[in-house]
């Protein structure tokens, strides 16, 4: 600890210019003077100082010192450049104490010339000092503790997949061996664990009818396990044979229970560790992103985008030479929140899910509470999200948010509208046209009542208004024709369709004559002023 005593407060009040008074330090000592040094003891001591002074409390060494000072010089003010720090110092040892931007640019000019004011320290070990000081400082800040080492993590992780793959090369040789002997039983018992532990304890085909397997197997499963033993088609084997399978199943049973003694203390360990992580996307997952990245703390430092696509990296940069589609995951995709959703909506995702995982991770990593709360809030967010796309439904952004909105695809519909000449006619509107059909019967309905007709009054049978027709006498060739033309007229009734295109031509006729009669008239109208006006002239001149 050090304290420097002002010597002229006239040249602080300006502030802008406090700046060219540190420039030197023979300008820094006409402005402060060295009042009181104190030494540390050790880096420990230091450290404690420091972050008591970075969290705004007040050390022991610091209220020792404090005490001293009031004690000589109660009534001068004391600088302080943490506000939080000053009301501490007032409230405990009543001392006045100033906060202000002229003390801001008097701590900065001090330290710019420190070497200057403190006499005796050379400049390596105020390097030395400071370099040591700052990594103590930011590994407390960090909380970085001994007992949250994720190297242990990458260490089981790496040992559980390796474990996997033996396990899965002993029971494939274990059932492909014990397979000559007894081939049905492999077909019975699915189950690799199940399986071993019988072919141990049993051994021959020819003792499963003497033996209890009760407690490995359910009854109806060892019925059929004894039936399949009397008929089997395998070979007889030795009894040398049947030592190594029996020993290769102690190890494969041996093996399959470390793994879960491992799998339990690295679920754990992650719960310990990364308690966020390993309720976003599980222990293995979270495992396996650590240990892909190095560390948690290197995991922290990468970005939501990255942690999506760890693990795929040789799938990105061949999507990037070749110009084709990124892939949209990498171990990300073994999270259960992922597996959930459906082919389509796995992008969005682990997009999100990444996300948020990011945003764990950083929390794990340097954050001060152990607490999953977090973890547990975020999940809870990304699974809200695929309810709502397994629905296929986005809630209002306005409004009251319980209704759903509806997502209709736009259609351009452009209407082009056409001038209809009809609305300039004032003749009286027909009725609209009937169908083809329509007309087609009504006409087959009447040509039939006309060959009726003609029938009865052949016979002499026809009745017309209630009355009888009787049959006319053969006329001259004009009169037959006629009578033709009438019958014809009667088969074929005139058409809605025509009719228009009768009063069309008539109404045109019309207005054509009428056209003809003012013209006529106009002419005549002409004539008569020319006549008038060469007697009006004939007049003038006699």
């Amino acid at each position: 600890f050090f304290f420097l005593q002002v010597l002229n407060e006239k040249k602080l009040q300006e502030v802008d210019s406090l700046w060219k008074e540190f420039e030197t330090p023979e300008k820094a000592n006409k402005i402060v003077k060295l009042k009181h040094f104190e030494k540390f003891q050790d880096t420990t001591e230091a450290l404690a100082a420091s972050t008591a002074l970075v969290e705004g409390k007040l050390s022991k060494n610091l209220k020792k010192i404090l005490k001293k000072i009031v004690a000589k010089d109660a009534h001068e003010q004391l600088a302080v450049a943490d506000a939080k720090l000053g009301g501490v110092i007032k409230e405990k040892l009543n001392l006045s104490c100033i906060h202000s931007p002229m003390v801001t640019e008097l701590m900065r000019g001090i330290r710019s010339q420190i070497e200057g004011l403190i006499t005796g320290l050379p400049s390596r070990e105020m390097a030395a000092m400071c370099l040591g000081l700052a990594h103590s400082l930011s590994r407390y800040k960090l909380k970085f503790s001994p007992d949250k080492v994720d190297t242990m993590i990458i260490q089981a992780i790496s040992l559980l997949d390796d474990l996997d793959k033996e396990l899965n090369n002993y029971i494939m040789r274990c059932r492909e061996w014990y397979g000559w002997h007894f081939p049905e039983l492999g077909k019975i018992i699915t189950d690799n664990l199940t399986y071993c532990k019988c072919v141990r304890k049993v051994g021959d085909r020819s003792n499963f009818a003497s033996s209890d397997v009760s407690d490995i197997l359910p009854e109806e499963i060892e019925e059929d396990v004894k039936a399949a033993a009397e008929i089997s088609m395998g070979t007889e084997v030795s009894e040398e044979d049947i030592n190594n399978i029996i020993h290769l199943c102690d190890q494969v049973i041996e093996i399959s229970e470390y793994r879960t003694q491992l799998y339990d203390y690295l679920k754990n360990r992650m719960m310990a560790i990364a308690p966020n992580l390993t309720v976003m996307v599980g222990e293995l997952v979270g495992a396996r992103l650590i240990a892909h990245a190095g560390s948690l703390l290197n995991l922290a430092k990468h970005p939501a985008s990255t942690v999506q696509l760890l693990g795929a990296e040789k799938a990105l940069f061949r999507a990037l030479k070749t110009k084709r589609d990124t892939p949209k995951f990498g171990l990300i995709y073994h999270a259960s929140l992922v597996g959930q959703s459906n082919t389509k909506n796995k992008g969005k995702i682990s997009r999100m899910l990444a996300a948020k995982t990011a945003l764990t991770i950083r929390y794990d990593a340097l954050g001060e509470n152990t607490s999953a709360e977090m973890g547990a809030e975020n999940r809870l967010k990304v699974e809200t999200r695929l309810r709502l796309l397994e629905e296929r439904g986005i809630r209002r952004i306005s409004g009251t948010g319980k209704a759903l909105a509806k997502t209709d695809k736009y259609q351009n519909k452009s209407e082009i509208k056409v001038f209809d000449p009809s609305g300039d006619s004032t003749l009286p509107v027909v009725s609209k046209k009937r169908k083809i059909q329509e007309v087609d019967e009504q006409d087959t309905e009447v040509a039939v009542k006309a060959k009726k007709f003609k029938a009865e009054m052949k016979e002499g049978t026809a009745v017309e208004d209630g009355e009888p027709v009787k049959k006319k006498k053969k006329k001259k060739d004009k009169e037959k024709q006629a009578e033709e033309e009438v019958v014809m007229s009667e088969e074929l009734p005139i058409s809605p369709v025509t009719e228009p295109c009768c009063l069309a031509t008539r109404v045109a006729l019309l207005f054509h004559s009428a056209l003809f009669m003012a013209t006529f008239v106009c002419l005549q109208n002409t004539e008569k002023k020319k006549k008038k006006k060469k007697k009006i002239k004939d007049e003038g001149e006699d």
